[in-house]
């Protein structure tokens, strides 16, 4: 571990510094803005720097709810009429954890063997930095692209997403912002640049099923009802059969029971209650409604075979849906759609820069496109996700100018086939 790194300038004086066009400098810029969630650090000041000379019109709208801390965002226009591309991302970041557990101050941007080491390094300033970098290198080589070309920023996306970016596409859209395609730059690839663009992601639902029970003494089971018998019996009845068997684009449906709680320590007290939590990754054969529908009969089913004790009604229990669950989605890439010019223009980029041909996937976790899809057709390719939330969170110089290249160039294909 090395010691501290000196303090650091100004995000404006650090923004003159840099030049647009080398996502290096503007990567090791962002790293040292510490944008732990939901701090902005810097980072979307650092960005205006970067934007504002090339004319590009920047708002940094705030947001807050009742319950959550304030969140500041960045959106970012050229032009004013004419097909509408946008980047979408985020600069916040999740804490560095252990400090011992890094080999160089998570927030210096140090570079050693090639790599660029420091939080956010892939997920996901790395894919903001060569996408202004690419942006950059396109309008001095061609001028301002022939349509509006935007920038949506959020700095809460690895916190709980409620004052980023679905209050940004709301406050967009009341000014009257329309999106024609949107590319947002998470880390896509697992393992070399270019294996894969997410045209979709799973929906995610997660509940907690609390079992009610009788408390008593082990010794005296007749005065007690045990709720860990019916909770056992709702698990299996949850488990024993698949959801479905996957879709053409979408891998199966999961279930998995992620804890089964008491809340109680003592070998000799049978408890009063009986918690299990359990999240589903489903695919578009399921919407949520439909999948509640389907679990509750499940877990119905279940407790009726799981009687607290022979001779005693079915156990009660109460089902807790967790807030915000997500759809799945996925976008259309039919050639003549406006989902399909997105998908063929970063496929084509992607092989002109690197020979490979892109898995479309719609595997992974839920990001940010959960909410774009609402507004637009949204696919989603960055770095190579390996080192993500990580001690020595880095990416290899060389990724970081591929993805400004295939950027570039899926920046000229989008626009040229959208002319």
């Amino acid at each position: 571990m090395t010691k501290a790194h000196d303090p650091r300038p100004e995000p404006a004086a650090l923004a003159a510094a840099i030049d647009p066009t080398d996502p290096a400098a503007i990567l090791a810029g962002l790293i040292r803005c510490p944008s732990v969630t939901p701090q902005e650090g810097g980072a979307l000041a650092l960005l205006e720097g970067l934007l504002a000379p090339q004319d590009f019109a920047v708002a940094r709208p705030v947001f807050s709810e009742a319950g959550t801390e304030p969140v500041e965002n960045l959106f970012a226009r050229l032009g004013d009429s004419g097909p509408h591309l946008v980047f979408a991302g985020h600069t916040d970041v999740v804490p560095p954890g252990n400090l011992g557990d890094w080999s160089h101050d998570p927030f210096a941007a140090e570079i050693t063997g090639g790599e660029m080491i420091g939080r956010g390094a892939v997920d996901m300033k790395g894919g903001i930095a060569a996408f202004l970098a690419a942006a950059a290198r396109h309008i001095r080589k061609h001028g301002a692209p022939r349509g509006q070309l935007s920038l949506l920023i959020t700095g809460d996306e690895e916190g709980p997403a409620i004052n980023g970016t679905p209050k940004l596409l709301d406050w967009a859209a009341a000014r009257g912002e329309r999106f024609d395609a949107c590319l947002v730059g998470e880390p896509t690839n697992p393992d070399a640049l270019g294996d894969m663009i997410k045209i979709g992601r799973r929906g995610s639902l997660s509940c907690e099923v609390r079992v009610a029970g009788v408390q008593g003494h082990v010794a005296y089971p007749q005065l007690a009802d045990n709720p860990i018998p019916a909770a056992v019996e709702i698990a299996e009845a949850l488990l024993a059969t698949p959801l479905d068997a996957g879709t053409e684009i979408f891998q199966p449906s999961n279930l998995e029971i992620t804890a089964i709680e008491t809340g109680n320590a003592s070998v000799n007290v049978i408890g009063a209650r009986c918690s299990i939590f359990f999240n589903v990754r489903f695919n578009d054969l399921w919407t949520v409604e439909t999948l509640k529908a389907e679990l509750a009969e499940r877990i119905s089913k279940g407790a009726a075979a799981g009687r607290l004790r022979p001779g005693r009604p079915p156990a009660l229990y109460e089902l807790v849906w967790r807030e915000r669950p997500s759809a799945a989605f996925s976008t259309k890439a039919e050639t003549g759609t406006k989902g399909g010019a997105l998908t063929d223009a970063l496929v084509a980029a992607i092989a002109e820069k690197t020979g490979r041909r892109p898995q479309l996937s719609t595997s992974g976790g839920t990001s940010d496109a959960r909410f774009i899809k609402d507004h637009c057709p949204v696919i989603e390719f960055g770095l190579v996700g390996k080192t993500m939330h990580m001690s020595n969170e880095r990416v290899a110089l060389s990724d970081l100018e591929g993805l400004t290249e295939i950027y570039e160039a899926f920046i000229a294909r989008w626009f040229a086939a959208n002319a």
